[in-house]
């Protein structure tokens, strides 16, 4: 009963604020009334940070599709991929048959420094078993990662080696890269492939153009395909890579946000030449800032497909305990005046919109694009139309292959089994493959995956259960010849040689190519 009354005292003293008080302070009453009422008068205890996290989850789910909460630990992982950096051993692993793989040792990082190589398996960290349990990735990284100057003692498994053999790797800052891949895709043409929009894209994105420009980089391809987003800061200062000084490159506005315009500043490093973006249905947001930036002042030329359509602009809004909202505040234009976000809604299935598309023949045949023809818009140099209301249209649509998704296909990929084969074979032999291809262009041209690892596969397919399918197995055979060659690659030196291989197949990067040759002829 005591306990009743003191609620009831603290719920009355809120009500008895002042008879002024604004409609928006009076709902705020209302919830934290509701609130004080369930955790003290409820029948059950009640988890009481559950409770509000849910009350919060629920109102934004009232708003738009990424107004979003983050618990501090998704806050947490969510920054190391922008901010570019995370404390731990430095590795890049895959789980196989239960047991932690390194794939590389990250140049320079704390495990290259003190010897472990491609293919040792981590099989413990300090006290803790990591092979043969079912753990996750996140798992697994758990027990790796931690403050920077401490210390982990690892168990490793390496080939050939009978005993357990044992390393103390001081933790240290591990950079994140936010660019998969940049090569000269051909004579003159360059490639770049960034994977989202973090703190150091800019830098790291000169750095790679300046070793391109040294091989001859005449032509430019921005690979965007994938990309969902990042920093706005980021996207800012790539399209001030390419544009010239005072050259708008997006504006953001909201009801309580005043118009904020973001100009080119003129001291980009390729703001001549030609330059191609591709993007595709998965392409966002801040990839979106770019390549409606490059095609608003007629700047390059976009090829791929229709972009995701996310146009609105998140503000964090920090609580003590590390949580965050995402708070939709404003949305962001093209310099032409679009605003590329696609419509949500109670009547409209935001979430499933990609199926959608792909149903109604969009992501294979330009013709089943719907545009709005109310929300057309002009190129500022060209005078060229361009659309809003829906993502960024390319300039050269290029039709999603189709050829290689078949069942079977899909079954072997999703079970992992293409990446086991490889990854075996490349621990195997290795030694052999080095030896063998002492640079990766002598790999590139004269590496045949051939029948060893495609019957490798069909093996352990068979063996997993997979029932072979004859007529969608040659459908698929090509790609899969690919792609086993890009993966060993990748095992053997990094992501960069894996697109290299791996673009062959892209029908995107191979319009892209066609383009640029034409326009140099």
């Amino acid at each position: 009963m005591k306990k009743f009354l003191l609620v009831a005292v603290a719920v009355m003293a809120v009500l008895r604020l002042s008879a002024q008080t604004t409609q928006v302070t009076q709902q705020l009453q209302k919830l934290l009334v509701a609130e004080t009422a369930i955790t003290n008068l409820y029948v059950d205890e009640v988890d009481e940070e559950n409770l509000v996290e849910s009350a919060i989850v629920s109102m934004l789910e009232e708003l738009d599709p990424h107004s979003s909460y983050l618990n501090a630990k998704e806050v947490a992982s969510s920054n190391e991929k922008l901010q570019g950096s995370f404390e731990g051993i430095g590795v890049q692993f895959n789980m196989v048959r239960d047991t932690m793989v390194v794939i590389q040792p990250i140049s320079g990082g704390p495990s290259e420094k003190v010897g472990i190589v491609a293919g040792d398996r981590i099989v413990s960290a300090d006290d803790t078993i990591l092979a043969g349990v079912k753990m996750t990735n996140t798992q697994i990284s758990s027990h790796l990662r931690g403050p920077k100057g401490s210390t982990v003692k690892l168990g490793v498994v390496r080939q050939g080696i009978s005993d357990v053999i044992f390393f103390n790797v001081v933790r240290d800052q591990i950079p994140i890269n936010t660019i998969d891949a940049a090569f000269m895709a051909a004579p003159g043409i360059g490639y770049i492939k960034i994977s989202n929009f973090g703190a150091a894209t800019v830098s790291e994105f000169e750095t790679e153009f300046d070793k391109l420009s040294k091989n001859g980089l005449k032509s430019l391809i921005v690979d965007l395909q994938g990309n969902g987003g990042g920093y706005l800061g980021a996207a800012v200062g790539m399209g001030n890579e390419f544009l010239n000084k005072d050259c708008r490159i997006v504006y953001t506005e909201g009801r309580s946000s005043r118009r904020t315009v973001y100009s080119a500043e003129g001291n980009g490093k390729y703001r001549k030449g030609e330059l191609v973006i591709l993007m595709d249905e998965y392409s966002a947001s801040a990839s979106e800032i770019v390549a409606g930036a490059v095609q608003d002042w007629d700047r390059g030329t976009v090829i791929g497909r229709r972009s995701y359509g996310k146009g609105l602009v998140q503000r964090p809004v920090e609580f003590p305990d590390g949580s965050m909202i995402r708070l939709t505040v404003a949305k962001y234009y093209t310099p032409s005046g679009r605003c590329i976000q696609k419509p949500y809604g109670d009547d409209i299935d935001y979430a499933h919109d990609l199926e959608t598309r792909l149903l109604g023949g969009e992501l294979v045949n330009a013709d089943s694009i719907h545009i709005t023809d109310t929300l057309k818009y002009n190129t500022l140099v060209e005078k060229r139309t361009v659309y809003g209301g829906g993502g960024i249209m390319p300039d050269v649509f290029v039709p999603i292959d189709t050829t290689r998704a078949t069942s079977w296909y899909r079954q072997v990929t999703a079970r992992g089994i293409v990446l086991q084969v490889c990854l075996d074979y490349v621990d195997h032999n290795r030694v052999e493959l080095m030896r063998q291809y002492k640079s990766f262009d002598k790999f590139k041209k004269g590496f045949d995956a051939g029948d060893e690892l495609m019957d490798r596969l069909l093996k352990l397919a068979e063996e997993s259960g997979i029932e072979f399918v004859e007529d969608e197995f040659e459908k698929s055979t090509k790609y899969l010849t690919v792609q086993l060659k890009a993966l060993v690659a990748r095992n053997l030196w990094s992501l960069n040689e894996y697109y290299n291989i791996l673009n062959e197949l892209n029908p995107i990067y191979n319009k892209a190519l066609e383009f640029l040759a034409k326009k140099e002829s």
